[in-house]
């Protein structure tokens, strides 16, 4: 009996270690974030802008959606999911612990906001984002002259 519990759990912990595990799929919200990280983005200035994303995540999945935010002394009053027939629907959620209020937006991404439901919600500003830094040119090979 011992033999065969000692066969099986060998059995399973190689089985274990040759699985292949799949790299995490990054989802919309991870893309953008990577590329606001990698490139850096301009400030976020007071005013209307029609040109944002809603994020919108929980656990590993996020959905992103065009918008539209306001901002006032650097913070987010107010945002809007653009809806398929081209108006705004307000984005009302229970917020947990306030977390809506006072939302600083740091390198073209603002502060996350919970709800009571675990959800995850973030405005960003792909517009804002660094143009690419120039690549260095390689130098030529040297020649038998």
């Amino acid at each position: 009996m011992m033999r065969k519990l000692l066969a099986a759990s060998s059995l399973l912990l190689s089985l274990q270690f040759f699985a292949q595990e799949k790299p995490a799929e990054l989802n919309c919200y991870n893309k953008w974030a990577a590329k606001f990280e990698d490139r850096g983005a301009e400030e976020v200035k007071d005013g209307v802008y029609d040109d944002v994303i809603i994020t919108n995540r929980q656990g590993a999945k996020a959905v992103c959606n065009n918008g539209k935010a306001e901002v006032k002394n650097g913070k987010i009053l107010h945002f809007y999911i653009l809806l398929s027939d081209g108006s705004y629907e307000e984005v009302k959620k229970t917020w947990k612990n306030k977390s809506n209020e006072n939302v600083n937006i740091i390198n073209g991404i603002s502060k996350s906001m919970f709800t009571v439901h675990g959800e995850l919600i973030n405005v960003l500003w792909p517009n804002k984002i660094k143009p690419k830094k120039a690549k260095p040119t390689t130098a030529p090979e040297p020649t038998d002259d």
